[in-house]
């Protein structure tokens, strides 16, 4: 349990430290979770050799987190990527492949040593000692997150695991490895102005006008202006006020009020009262604390931590203004997805849960720095949502492509002032919805950048498996584990973003998604050690009655329901399929020859289920439940014996 338990922390604890440092890495956290799976799967296959590498894990480890600190990719306040000390930057293609390879060894001689104890057991067993420890792993990373802890923490729980462990194996260099990884994460966290947030690094610096910058993992994210500076130099905070009819201002909905500077806006122009949504509690806190004109301190203002869809989904208060205030989050939800924190809010079913959260006369404002591609499509989702043009206020150029502008609309043609409507291009934009929550994608297509990564991953992990992880032969008794992996990792996938929408993109969701299928996984286990399961087809088929009601239940139906029978629902459609393909699994993992080659070759198909994930930017996410069902009948038709059972028997 303590070897699973740090694997899993490890890996968790990889993504957030790469992530935060490497901006190469901020949307494609993906990586080092391909990276972690390649790993564990080739340290399991390697369980059956003699040598045994685990104790060179702590330097391993110890090389990573290194690697990572000199030499980080941030952006500076000028707009230019820097590295250490405003060093130059590794290119993309050096930094990643080293990171991927790094991550790769290091994961790959944590999991040798959970396999070659996994081996010791019976495989069902081991599998549920396995699922506990990652449980508590879960549990332990996410209260963490809770506390805001910084890396040093971390370091110490993953050093003190170690130190029991090794705790007869140790050396000068395991020590040394061991003491380098907590000063290391020590010193970071030491780094003055700094916090972590259940998402973010977030720093903050003054600058000689008085000027409050936050930056999170490296990025410039926002500034603290009082109200008199932002009406002279970046007026755009105030340009849907002078579209707006009714006054004295009544009650106002702003998303993304981040440190203030919105809701000291609001509250200048008379708002008489604010719903201020904010889903990072650290920045919240800041701008409580720094900003000039305290607006949190107001009493006219209550302070919601959430997500702002949620918020929407969940309130029936109407508003006289909406606001969405420069919602860009500038990290993904989990590592597990392609989806980022504020996607859900830019969709066409946003939009038009916006349109009827607003009073009679109500008017909805969105502003923040457009590619133009993007601008265009977030006006023609606005336009479809409320039946008419909004209308733009267009300011200053900003980095790149990206131009200050303001789209405001009224619930009816006539609620605002003034107003100069957009113009739809002789093309109609691509709307994002529920199902392809893209909005910053320029077409239904993975971007080359990902397909040649990827292309890359699945070649590299083919040859140090081939290298490292003993002969591909060992593991065609188990092809059917392969594609039970895939499978398996698309549907936790699809159960984080389902889960996303219906509840929110915050951290706590996340955590409770991914602790809710290790209990269905576990539950799945202690059915199949007690309970004598039926034959292996009858399990599939109820499998894809479970993937079938899965597909054919949209969310907006369950969006539609209230709180409690919502959770209901998204919990039965969600973990059906978990549990049945667990019993599935642990029906066939039972009777292995090798559990750690048919363990190992689960977790690499975990690993390609992983790269398949990308296929959603194509089709959408509803549709990988398709994928998931080819991909066990692939498991079905691959079992060992089916040809020869078939005829005469309905045994698994």
């Amino acid at each position: 349990m303590l070897l699973s338990f740090l694997m899993l922390f490890l890996e968790l604890m990889l993504i957030r430290w790469g992530a935060a440092n490497v901006l190469y890495l901020a949307y494609f956290t993906n990586f080092v979770l391909l990276a972690s799976f390649l790993g564990i799967g080739v340290g399991f296959l390697r369980a059956g050799l003699r040598s045994d590498h685990f104790g060179q894990a702590p330097i391993a480890v110890a090389v990573v987190l290194g690697f990572v600190a000199l030499f980080p990719v941030q952006v500076d306040h000028g707009a230019h990527v820097v590295g250490l000390f405003g060093w130059p930057v590794l290119p993309v293609w050096i930094s990643l492949p080293v990171i991927f390879v790094l991550v790769t060894a290091a994961m790959a001689l944590v999991a040798e040593g959970v396999a070659r104890t996994f081996a010791t057991f019976p495989p069902l067993s081991a599998y549920r000692l396995d699922i506990l420890g990652s449980l508590l792993g879960i549990a332990t990373f996410s209260g963490l997150a809770f506390l805001h802890s910084p890396p040093v923490v971390w370091g110490a729980i993953v050093a003190a695991a170690f130190l029991v462990l090794l705790r007869t194996r140790l050396d000068p260099w395991r020590i040394t490895a061991l003491v380098a990884i907590v000063l290391l994460l020590g010193a970071v966290s030491l780094v003055p102005h700094q916090y972590w947030s259940p998402y973010y690094k977030v720093s903050f610096s003054r600058s000689p006008g008085g000027v409050e910058s936050i930056k999170v993992n490296g990025l410039p994210h926002q500034s603290i202006y009082p109200t008199s500076l932002l009406r002279r130099s970046n007026a755009f905070y105030l340009y849907p006020y002078r579209h707006l009819k009714r006054r004295p201002l009544g009650d106002v909905l702003i998303v993304g009020a981040g440190n203030g500077n919105d809701v000291a806006v609001a509250l200048s122009q008379g708002a008489r009262h604010i719903d201020a949504v904010e889903i990072d509690p650290v920045i919240q806190s800041i701008g409580a604390r720094d900003h000039p004109d305290h607006p949190y301190q107001d009493p006219r203002v209550s302070v919601h931590i959430d997500d702002g869809r949620a918020f929407l989904e969940r309130s029936d208060h109407r508003y006289d203004l909406i606001i969405f205030a420069l919602p860009d989050s500038l990290t993904l939800v989990s590592g597990q997805s392609s989806l980022r924190l504020e996607s859900y809010l830019f969709t066409l079913q946003a939009m038009q849960s916006v349109r009827r959260h607003l009073r009679a006369g109500g008017v909805f404002t969105m502003y923040n720095y457009y590619r133009p591609d993007v601008f265009d499509r977030f006006a023609e989702t606005i336009t479809r949502a409320f039946g008419h043009s909004p209308s733009i206020d267009r300011g200053p150029v900003g980095s790149g492509p990206r131009r200050q502008a303001v789209l405001t609309v009224g619930r009816a043609a006539g609620d605002i002032v003034r107003a100069t409507p957009w113009v739809a291009p002789a093309r109609a934009p691509l709307v994002a919805t529920d199902d392809w929550p893209f909005p910053y994608l320029k077409s239904r297509a993975i971007p080359r950048f990902y397909l040649v990564t990827l292309l890359l991953i699945l070649l590299g992990s083919a040859a140090l498996t081939r290298q490292f992880g003993g002969r591909f032969g060992e593991m065609r008794p188990y092809l059917d584990l392969f594609f039970m992996g895939a499978a398996f990792l698309l549907l936790e996938t699809k159960n984080v973003v389902q889960f996303a929408l219906l509840f929110g993109t915050t951290w706590f969701v996340n955590a409770l998604v991914f602790f809710g299928i290790l209990l269905a996984v576990l539950l799945a286990v202690e059915v199949a050690r007690r309970v004598t399961l039926p034959p292996a087809k009858l399990l599939y088929l109820l499998l894809t009655a479970a993937l079938v009601i899965a597909w054919l239940v949209h969310p907006e139906a369950l969006l539609a329901m209230s709180f409690l029978p919502r959770l209901g629902a998204a919990f039965g459609i969600a973990f059906a399929p978990v549990f049945l393909a667990n019993l599935v699994f642990a029906q066939r993992f039972r009777d292995v020859g090798s559990s750690t080659v048919a363990f190992g070759a689960n977790l690499l198909g975990a690993m390609v289920g992983g790269v398949l994930e990308y296929a959603a930017l194509v089709t959408g996410y509803n549709a990988l439940l398709a994928v998931i069902f080819v991909l066990y009948l692939l498991a079905f038709l691959t079992r060992p014996g089916l040809a020869r059972v078939l005829p005469t028997t309905a045994r698994g």
